[in-house]
């Protein structure tokens, strides 16, 4: 794995790093094979409460393998290019651990609908995100089209992909698609700072709440309010919740029980 994805685990944060700076760190069906790896390990291990995923060097992914793309030989081919994308991708936006992009450089193509698939996104002042996949002939094919159109005004998403225009950090920030933007050099200080913060939060209600926000986004509101209280009874009365108001009558910090796998609501 260490060839092109480095998996480390820290204080209850996963930090997956795409390494394949020689190559802007491009994905490929190597990347998505190791990617999927880790993100099982990562759902079955109750210590690591929070994902941070990175690139090494100048970029964080300048997209998909293009080498590899080349060898495709037929439309059938590629389709099944882009489900590798597609599965690995979902997998992460549905990992109940919260996720956190930190955008060191380039973001483009696959790279960006990588950092679209996370909860949150932070980036470097430096970093160029985009979908110039209409320069190639073809269009975004891993969630990029769907993810960003539910992201942002509808004519900021066809400019980004019926023209092919890239977002500097500042403007992806005023436009909601970056939570963060900072000095290149404070970039995963501050990302690995909000993860700790995360990581110290009760992972039942972080996991159940990650739910009820992506499935109540698809839901008419009454339903979705339905859900709400659902998910609020579910965690009422839970040992999160007890610690939780254990801690603030007695004025303390909580002290969050670990979630396995099973365990969330």
């Amino acid at each position: 794995m260490a060839d092109i994805l480095r998996f480390e685990r820290m204080d209850g944060i996963a930090l997956l790093t795409l390494d394949r700076p020689g190559r802007l760190n491009s994905i490929g069906s190597d990347t998505h094979a190791l990617l999927r790896s880790a993100l099982d390990a990562i759902e079955s291990d109750p210590a690591v409460r929070a994902v941070v995923i990175t690139g090494s060097g100048s970029a964080f992914s300048a997209g998909a393998d293009i080498t590899e793309m080349r060898t495709l030989t037929n439309a059938e081919a590629y389709e099944a290019f882009l489900h590798g994308f597609h599965d690995c991708y979902s997998r992460l936006a549905a990992l109940r651990q919260p996720t956190i992009a930190a955008v060191n450089g380039l973001a483009l193509g696959g790279g960006f609908e990588l950092v679209l698939a996370c909860d949150l996104r932070a980036a470097a002042r430096t970093a160029k995100l985009g979908l110039p996949e209409i320069k190639l002939g073809t269009l975004p094919g891993a969630g990029g089209t769907q993810r960003l159109s539910r992201l942002v005004p509808m004519n900021i998403a066809k400019e980004l992909i019926i023209a092919g225009r890239t977002l500097d950090a500042d403007r992806a920030y005023t436009l909601g698609v970056l939570n963060l933007v900072t000095d290149p050099e404070q970039l995963l200080p501050r990302v690995l700072e909000l993860a700790r913060d995360i990581a110290s939060g009760p992972p039942r209600a972080m996991a159940a709440g990650k739910r009820l926000l992506d499935r109540g986004i698809g839901l008419g509101l009454s339903a979705a309010l339905e859900l709400e209280i659902d998910t609020g009874r579910a965690l009422f009365g839970q040992a999160e919740a007890l610690e939780g108001l254990s801690a603030f009558a007695e004025k303390r910090p909580p002290r969050f029980p670990s979630l396995a796998a099973e365990d969330a609501v």
